[in-house]
């Protein structure tokens, strides 16, 4: 196995590894440690079935049935369809998944700690790949951020809320989404996190806000919250804090959402076909230490 850094602030190839093989603990340990070195880690050239996709994401951790539940492989709840195709009339995925700046889950009073992808379809023009996915690092966010609103904002929370981000991609002209029920409300009402977390794999500090879903800093009055907020916003998109990935057929991509925050590019019409399969994986594991000890002892 050998894994090669993109050279920029995220981001590392690995090769000479077959993830529809069992991976042994070692090399689980290697993957691990190079997840929370680089954030974002590319598969190229894989062949999984939906299994064998599902059997790697969950090395990581539990894996997610997303509240929508929709768009599932069939038999598979776990693995969530991405893809504009039209099938009958009918679309096969969700179209316009994570088309802003946001963190998967942070919504959620149990966050993820990955995202595990696969490309079956990727859109192209002139030989060029489309659809790429854009990534932005919050550690070197956090660490660039001044000395004194650090100390302002230490040991506060944010309020994030699955219906922003959801309700703001219906607003978009052709949108397909329906409206969330009842039903999906009562399952995901907002909920607070520490705007800065600790990385279980490295120590480092990250900042844990993002503009798909954070609404509300909750110990400042409003008016102060949505200025620190813009601010936050507008601090964590720099260009010296992303990373693009263009997708190819065949790329498994895994990046991790405590580091990162992410958008996907909707650069592609709707007759330049794009497949992806996705599993969400919870954070339930990589905050256990004796999980993260007996994994990185391994390698």
């Amino acid at each position: 196995m050998e894994i090669i850094p993109t050279g920029g602030t995220l981001g590392a190839s690995v090769h000479g590894i077959d993830l529809a093989r069992p991976l042994a603990e070692r090399d689980f340990a290697r993957l691990l440690r190079a997840l929370g070195r680089y954030g974002v880690l590319c598969f190229p050239r894989q062949r999984l079935d939906a299994a064998a996709l599902k059997a790697f994401a969950g090395r990581f951790g539990t894996l997610e049935i997303n509240v929508a539940n929709a768009f599932q492989e069939p038999g598979h709840p776990e693995i969530m369809i991405l893809s504009n195709i039209v099938e009958a009339g009918r679309p096969i995925g969700l179209g316009d998944a994570g088309q802003d700046w946001h963190t998967d889950l942070s919504y959620s009073a149990e966050i993820a700690f990955a995202n595990v992808l696969y490309a079956l379809e990727v859109p192209r023009r002139d030989g060029r790949p489309l659809g790429g996915t854009e990534f932005a690092d919050m550690g070197a966010a956090y660490q660039d951020l001044p000395q004194e609103l650090k100390i302002r904002l230490d040991g506060m929370t944010v309020r994030h809320d699955f219906a922003k981000f959801w309700d703001k991609m219906r607003a978009r002209p052709g949108s397909r989404r329906p409206p969330l029920s009842a039903e999906q409300r009562r399952r995901k009402p907002p909920v607070s996190h520490p705007i800065f977390l600790t990385h279980p794999l490295t120590g480092a500090r990250m900042l844990y806000a993002n503009p798909g879903y954070s609404v509300r800093i909750n110990e400042l009055p409003e008016r102060d919250s949505a200025e620190i907020l813009e601010y936050l916003f507008a601090h964590q998109l720099q260009p010296r804090y992303r990373y693009l990935h263009c997708w190819n057929e065949g790329d498994v991509l895994v990046w991790d959402d405590l580091r990162t925050i992410h958008n996907a590019r909707a650069d592609y019409r709707a007759d330049e076909r794009r497949l992806i399969k996705r599993c969400q994986v919870m954070a339930d594991k990589i905050f256990d230490p004796a999980f993260v000890a007996a994994a990185l002892a391994a390698a």
